[in-house]
């Protein structure tokens, strides 16, 4: 079975996807990532986004590895993290 979860976006990439949350069901992140470009299509600011953006799988980070080895497990989260001003 392929697990589901859920996507959730911050800030400029709540702003491009138009929602704060949303479902996916993939076996990796890049899976994952494929369903939520082919769902906002029509939304190129969020392929933009997701560009530059970090990611954290149930609250672990990703940093700079292959999103397809990136496994996710059932009731999962991906957190969608675009850079912070501040300090």
């Amino acid at each position: 079975m392929t697990p589901d979860g859920t996507v959730r976006y911050w800030a400029a990439a709540k702003e491009a996807a138009g929602t704060a949350e949303e479902p996916y069901r993939a076996t990796t992140l890049a899976g994952a990532l494929e369903q939520v470009r082919s769902r906002h299509d029509g939304r190129p600011a969020l392929a933009r986004v997701l560009g530059y953006c970090s990611f954290l799988v149930d609250g672990r980070p990703v940093g700079g590895r292959d999103h397809a080895s990136v496994r996710l497990a059932p009731g999962g989260t991906i957190e969608v993290l675009p850079p912070f001003a501040g300090g």
